[in-house]
C-alpha cells in the first residue's frame, strides 16, 4: 500500500527540473572564443594601443560575435586586464629562462636578462613594454590596468632586488633600482630612437658595470 506523502514527493521530484550540466561541446567552444578573443587583443592592443582599439575591432580579428566577447568577458576593462594578464606570464617565462642560462651564477643571470632584453628590443616590430604603454594610456592609478601594471613592476623589481643580494651588493635594493631605470630606459628608446638603437645596444656593457661596481667582492 502506498502512502500519499510518497506519492506527494516523488510527484514533486519528477516537476522539480534537474540542473543541466553544461554540454563538453559548449565548454570547448566557450574555450576557444576565449583564446581567440585574447589572441586578438593581444595583437591589436600592443600595435595599436588599448584606447585606439574598439570592442568591434577585437570582435571582427578573433571572428566571433560581440555576444561571445561577453560572454568571456564582463567588459572591456575586464579583457584588458586579461591581455595584461598573459602579458605578465610572458614576461616572466622569459625572464626566467635568460636566468635558467647561468644556474647558480646570479651576476651572469642579470647581464643575460639584459643581453636578451636588448635583443628582443631590437627586433623591427618591437612596441616597447606593454605595461608601460597601458600605464600612459591610463592616469589613473586605481583603474584596474593600472594595479595590473603595478603588480607586474613590482614583481621584477622584487626579482632584481633578490638576484642583487644573491650576487652579493652591498646595497641590493640600490642595485636592483639602477637596474629597473636601465629596463625602462631600454623600453623608452625603443620607440623613440627605434628598436636596435645604439642605447639599446649599450645597455648590456652599462649593466655589466653597474653589477661590478655594487659586487666589490665578486
Amino acid at each position: 500500500m502506498k502512502h500519499e506523502g510518497h506519492e506527494e514527493t516523488a510527484t514533486a521530484a519528477a516537476r522539480t527540473p534537474r540542473p543541466r550540466t553544461p554540454r563538453p561541446r559548449a565548454q570547448t567552444a566557450g574555450a576557444r572564443a576565449h583564446e581567440h578573443l585574447l589572441r586578438a587583443a593581444d595583437e591589436l592592443f600592443y600595435r595599436e594601443g588599448v584606447r585606439a582599439v574598439g570592442i568591434e575591432a577585437v570582435v571582427e580579428r578573433a571572428g566571433v560575435n560581440k555576444m561571445s566577447l561577453y560572454r568571456q568577458f564582463s567588459s572591456k576593462d575586464d579583457l584588458v586586464v586579461a591581455y595584461l594578464q598573459r602579458c605578465d606570464v610572458r614576461f616572466f617565462e622569459r625572464f626566467d629562462e635568460s636566468l635558467a642560462k647561468h644556474p647558480g651564477e646570479p651576476a651572469k643571470q642579470l647581464v643575460q636578462y639584459f643581453e636578451d632584453l636588448a635583443r628582443r628590443a631590437s627586433v623591427p616590430d618591437y612596441r616597447g613594454c606593454p605595461f608601460v604603454n597601458v600605464a600612459t594610456e591610463f592616469p589613473d592609478a586605481t583603474h584596474p590596468a593600472r594595479r595590473s601594471v603595478d603588480n607586474n613592476k613590482t614583481r621584477l623589481m622584487a626579482r632584481l632586488t633578490a638576484l642583487a643580494q644573491e650576487a652579493g651588493a652591498k646595497d641590493p635594493v640600490a642595485l636592483a633600482e639602477e637596474l629597473a631605470l636601465l629596463v625602462e630606459g631600454i623600453y623608452a628608446a625603443s620607440q623613440t630612437y627605434g628598436p636596435g638603437c645604439g642605447a639599446i645596444l649599450a645597455a648590456p656593457r652599462m649593466a655589466k658595470l653597474l653589477i661590478e661596481a655594487a659586487c666589490p667582492g665578486r
